[in-house]
C-alpha cells in the first residue's frame, strides 16, 4: 500500500487585506491499515523449508508487515521464518514468525549492495504478536513529537 497525495489550496487573509491569497500545499494521507514505525533492528531469517539462517535489517515495522534489507535476492511470494531482535531493559528479546515477501526493489542492490523487500506477516509464535504490539506502542511513544 502506498501514500496518496492530494493538492490542497490554502487561503490566508492578512490583517487589513480584503483579498485572499491562495497558496498550494501538499497533503500526504497514509493508506496503510497499520502505519509503519521507523526502526533499525537486526533480524535473522531463513526460508521456511531450510535451516540456513541469514542476517538482515528491519527499517520499518507495523502490525501488518515490515520493510527489510537482506543480502540475497529472493522471489515475491517466498515464505520466510523471521526473528526480529530487540532490547527491552537489560534483556534481549525476539519476535518470531512467518512472513511472505509482498514486494521487492532489487534495483537497490546496485546502490547499497542490499536487497529491499516488503514483508507481510503471515503468523507469529504464540505471544509474539502481543510483543510486537507492545514494542510498536513503546517506540511510537518515544518518537512522538
Amino acid at each position: 500500500m502506498s501514500q496518496r497525495k492530494f493538492l490542497a489550496t490554502v487561503r490566508r487573509r492578512k490583517k487589513g487585506e480584503d483579498r485572499s491569497k491562495s497558496k498550494e500545499g501538499l497533503i500526504v494521507v497514509e493508506r496503510r491499515r497499520h502505519p509503519r514505525i521507523i526502526v533499525e533492528l537486526p533480524m535473522d531469517y531463513s526460508l521456511v523449508d531450510h535451516k540456513d539462517s541469514h542476517g538482515g535489517v528491519v527499517a520499518n515495522i507495523s502490525e501488518g508487515g515490515l520493510l527489510v534489507y537482506l543480502p540475497e535476492a529472493l522471489q515475491i511470494g517466498t515464505l520466510l521464518k523471521i526473528e526480529i531482535l530487540f532490547v527491552k531493559g537489560m534483556e534481549l528479546n525476539a519476535i518470531k514468525g512467518i512472513a511472505k515477501i509482498a514486494w521487492s526493489d532489487l534495483a537497490m542492490k546496485t546502490i547499497s549492495n542490499e536487497n529491499r523487500y516488503g514483508l507481510e506477516f503471515e503468523s507469529f509464535i504464540e505471544g509474539d504478536l502481543d510483543k510486537l504490539k507492545k514494542l510498536l506502542k513503546e517506540v511510537g511513544e518515544t518518537h512522538s513529537p
